[in-house]
C-alpha cells in the first residue's frame, strides 16, 4: 500500500505545500527540500544532516532529533458504514506539536480530527493528542449505525497496556483471533502482546476486518 497526502507544513519560517508518503509503516515528506521521515506524526527526523544550512530553516530537537514547533495539516480518506452503504469518509488531521527543548513533557501536542461524511461534519476535540481518543470522540458522536471501516474499529486491534505513541502504533491481532478475544485484562493482554501479527496504524484496513463488538478483548 502506498498513499499520498497533500499537506501544509506550518513553522516560524513559513508555510509549506507538501506531500506526506504513506506505505502502511513508515511516513515520508519532504520540506524545503529536505526529506523527513517518521511513524507517529510527531516523530519526523531529517534523513541527510550534513547540511547545517538547510537544516537551520527548521526547529529539529536536540534530545529527540525530531521536528518540534510545527504544524501539519491534510486529508486521509476512509471507508464508512451506513448501515449496509459504504460511503466515503474525509478523515481532516490537524497536528500542532509545540514541545519545549527539555523534554516532551514539558510541551504540548494537539491533534485534531474532523471526518466528513454523507454530508455531515464530526469533530473531535483536539485535546488529547493521540488518534486513539480523537477517533474514539468521532466514533461516539456518528448515529446508530455508522462506523469508520479500519483497524482502529476491527476486533481484533488493541494497543499496548503500558503506552503507545500518537499514531500507527495498534497492534493486530489477526494471527491471534480467539487467544486475544478471550483477554479480559491488563496482565492477560501483556502476556500474548508478543504473539501480534504486526503494527498497524489506524485507518489501515485489511481482508480480515470484523467489526469490534463491546466488551471484546482488552480494548472493549
Amino acid at each position: 500500500m502506498l498513499e499520498n497526502y497533500p499537506a501544509k507544513y506550518f513553522d516560524k519560517f513559513g508555510e509549506e505545500d507538501t506531500t506526506i508518503k504513506n506505505n502502511g509503516k513508515l511516513l515520508s515528506m519532504v520540506v524545503r527540500g529536505l526529506e523527513f521521515t517518521g511513524a507517529m506524526l510527531d516523530d519526523w527526523e531529517p534523513l541527510d544532516r550534513s547540511d547545517p544550512a538547510r537544516l537551520n530553516s527548521f526547529l529539529i530537537h536536540p534530545i529527540f532529533n525530531t521536528l518540534y514547533q510545527y504544524g501539519l495539516e491534510f486529508e486521509i480518506y476512509v471507508p464508512v458504514i451506513k448501515h449496509d452503504q459504504i460511503l466515503e469518509g474525509k478523515l481532516r488531521i490537524r497536528l500542532d506539536v509545540a514541545l519545549v527543548e527539555t523534554n516532551k513533557a514539558g510541551g504540548r501536542e494537539d491533534l485534531k480530527l474532523e471526518l466528513y461524511v454523507d454530508d455531515e461534519l464530526f469533530k473531535s476535540c483536539g485535546k488529547h493528542g493521540w488518534f486513539d481518543d480523537e477517533l474514539q470522540e468521532i466514533q461516539a458522536l456518528l448515529p446508530d449505525g455508522i462506523y469508520i471501516k479500519s483497524c482502529y474499529t476491527c476486533a481484533f486491534s488493541d494497543y499496548h497496556p503500558a503506552g503507545y505513541g500518537a499514531f500507527g502504533c495498534l497492534a493486530c491481532f489477526r494471527n491471534n483471533k480467539q487467544e486475544y478475544l478471550s483477554v479480559k485484562n491488563k496482565i492477560e493482554l501483556m502476556n500474548i502482546f508478543n504473539k501480534n501479527a504486526e503494527s498497524v496504524q489506524e485507518t489501515y484496513l485489511c481482508p480480515e476486518y470484523e467489526k469490534r463488538v463491546p466488551g471484546t478483548g482488552y480494548r472493549g
